[in-house]
């Protein structure tokens, strides 16, 4: 049976920054359509590492192969073609303030689709439908939306163009709880109804439970385990170990699920 293709191979990969090793022989591969969060304690290399793979700070050494092309080598057009098959959701959802949310849903389908105009406004009405926002939503600006709103507006420009992969940085931060977990709700239902391999990066112990099927701890410059929240936590490296023991995640409302739930 011919094995599934992974959608990202990391290999070997090193980053440093003002003069200090982020990562050293850094190792990672992400099926298609996993859900894969990655964590670690501050300093580890979380944002480095998702700038690399966004295409935004070029490694010192190693590969990153998405869609089974070599973005640490490749050309610019062959880098436009994998941007087009990715969508990124950025921590402060990087709206532009002066378009209301129509308008910014619309911003990469004009960019990269030459379908008419009233088809570009059907598409990105439709997903405005599909992070959960009332079609009256389009015509507000992002300082009339509550922080959980610019997020899903944020979510439907990043899924604007049909992508196959989908990045994360942070996505609840801000939010309060119940916000959270809706939007962690609606991360998991995109996954399922467009076929979604998403990367996250997040601190979020309540997503961590929720959201991804493996969790990739970083430290010492590299993956130091990929594993199921449940086996994370039983880990014996002393870096995870002191990162679930420490005050923060131990008042986790989800911590109860350590117990076999």
């Amino acid at each position: 049976m011919k094995k599934k293709s992974n959608i990202i191979e990391i290999a070997h990969i090193k980053n440093s920054l003002g003069g200090r090793t982020i990562h050293n022989d850094l190792n990672l591969s992400i099926g298609k359509g996993e859900i894969i969060a990655i964590i670690g304690g501050s300093g580890c290399g979380k944002t480095t590492l998702l700038r690399a793979m966004l295409m935004l700070l070029k490694p010192e050494a190693g590969s990153i192969n998405i869609f089974d092309i070599d973005i640490t080598q490749c050309s610019q057009s062959q880098a436009q073609r994998v941007r087009r098959r990715w969508g990124v959701l950025f921590q402060n959802g990087a709206l532009f303030s002066s378009l209301n949310l129509l308008e910014n849903v619309l911003f990469p389908i004009k960019e990269y689709s030459n379908l008419p105009l009233e088809m570009q406004k059907e598409v990105a009405a439709l997903k405005i439908a599909l992070v959960g926002l009332e079609a009256e939503a389009g015509s507000k600006y992002p300082a009339e939306l509550s922080g959980g709103m610019q997020k899903r507006a944020a979510l439907a420009r990043a899924i604007a163009l049909d992508p196959e992969l989908l990045f994360l940085d942070e996505p609840t931060t801000g939010l309060d709880p119940n916000s959270a977990g809706a939007l962690d709700q609606l991360i998991l239902q995109l996954r399922e109804v467009l076929g979604l391999t998403i990367v996250m990066v997040t601190h979020d112990l309540d997503t961590l439970w929720t959201v991804p099927d493996r969790v990739a701890f970083l430290g010492e410059g590299k993956v130091l385990a990929i594993a199921t929240m449940k086996e994370l936590i039983k880990h014996e490296h002393p870096l995870i170990r002191d990162y679930f023991r420490s005050s923060r995640s131990q008042y986790s409302r989800n911590s109860h699920k350590t117990d076999g739930h």
